[in-house]
């Protein structure tokens, strides 16, 4: 059912779904990993384009108890399936009261809003650059000091489709690399290679201590 909703969704909307089947259980738990790693009590989780919930079980099964989760999620039939998981899943059942679905952009959410870990399973580089840099300044802003961001690309694809594309969707594609790097050059602390996802896929882990 989530492979044929998620694949019926890439159809009509690639630019926000951006991916033919949800994240492997590779990437899903590379994405996750420091859900897992951080034992710390009463955290605050963000997912950020969950889809269809392929990380979200696998944030779910390393929750602690006093832990809470968002899910920002803008795609209404993946908001409808979310639902039907916390309704009818019984591992989703179990933290249905301290989750809550966010039906908008993640920009949208609330200045105040900070999180210590926060998993974002976005398609960058299906945005203009513009939005890029506006959702990772979103990102660290919602990132609590000391707080874990992770987020993937997948892996040549930037230069794969620049020489395929036209000159204007070059200058998209570099506007985005640019946008990545600022980030990655200064905060990322660890980066692993998801080879055998489906495509192969990078996944950048970033930190930001001290910030007041």
């Amino acid at each position: 059912m989530s492979h044929r909703l998620f694949f019926r969704e890439f159809l009509r909307n690639y630019h926000t779904t951006g991916a033919i089947l949800p994240s492997g259980r590779q990437l899903a738990a590379a994405l996750s990993r420091f859900v897992a790693q951080d034992a710390a009590e009463g955290r605050r989780i963000l997912e950020v384009g969950p889809g269809t919930g392929a990380v979200t079980r696998r944030i779910i099964a390393a929750m602690q108890p006093d832990d809470a989760l968002d899910l920002a999620e803008l795609n209404e039939s993946f908001v409808r399936q979310l639902e039907r998981h916390f309704r009818d899943d019984p591992h989703f059942r179990a933290v249905a009261a301290r989750s809550k679905i966010i039906n908008r952009p993640v920009q949208d959410l609330p200045a105040g809003e900070k999180y210590d870990l926060i998993v974002s399973g976005l398609p960058l580089n299906n945005f203009s650059a513009e939005l890029v840099r506006s959702i990772l300044d979103k990102l660290l802003e919602l990132l609590e000091p000391g707080g874990t961001l992770s987020f993937f690309e997948y892996i040549a694809v930037r230069r794969a489709r620049s020489l395929l594309s036209g000159k204007d969707d070059r200058e998209r594609l570099r506007g985005i690399g640019r946008a990545m790097r600022a980030v990655l050059d200064e905060h990322e602390f660890r980066r692993e290679a998801i080879l055998l996802n489906v495509p192969p896929a990078w996944v950048h882990h970033v930190r930001v201590c001290g910030r007041q």
